[in-house]
């Protein structure tokens, strides 16, 4: 089946293509699409959910779409569905921790909600959660976004370090993904 990964985020296209291994996969530029909706939900499933119906009802093609986000205790769950908002590109990451400096609870978590939209208007949606801690200072040259000072106290890495396929085993959005393809099958 083609679907077609409602994102303009190229790390998590190519987390999208590895963990749908069978299906083909396609982005949202190779289908013409050249905006993204905004997103005005309060969840992470309204949002995953509005882009992915918004890519299908302009494609014509199966979507697929999520919403991540980092939820840090200490700060009462922020930056939560707001983390692609946070602070301005490239300042994330250092404002959270400038946020978290002095904080001894360092526990956080990484939710997804993916939504999977058809266009006879059916949805499947699933919700990944993987849990850790906040660094006090990035490590590591993989991944995106908050990876860096996301730490993972089983693996003894912060998700920056892990390998991609390391990564998918144990991250938010593969738990999401593999959660969803279970629902299709």
């Amino acid at each position: 089946m083609t679907v077609v990964v409602a994102t303009g985020n190229p790390g998590k296209a190519r987390e999208f293509a590895r963990l749908l291994e069978g299906f083909h996969v396609k982005t949202p530029g190779e289908c013409g699409v050249v905006s993204e909706p905004e997103e005005t939900g309060e969840t992470f499933l309204e949002n995953a959910l509005i882009k992915a119906r918004a890519v299908c009802a302009e494609t014509g093609i199966p979507a697929i779409a999520d919403d991540s986000g980092l939820c840090v205790d200490a700060l009462n769950g922020e930056p939560g569905v707001r983390s692609a908002r946070f602070a301005k590109p490239g300042r994330r990451k250092t404002a959270l921790l400038e946020r978290m400096r002095g904080q001894e609870n360092r526990k956080a978590r990484f939710v997804t909600a993916v939504a999977l939209v058809y266009p006879d208007g059916r949805e499947v949606a699933a919700e990944g959660v993987c849990a850790g801690e906040i660094t006090l200072e990035p490590r590591g040259e993989n991944g995106f976004g908050y990876d860096p000072v996301f730490f993972l106290p089983e693996m003894g890495r912060t998700m920056a370090e892990l390998t991609a396929e390391e990564k998918n085993a144990v991250s938010h959005r593969g738990k999401a993904v593999r959660n969803l393809l279970d629902m299709l099958s």
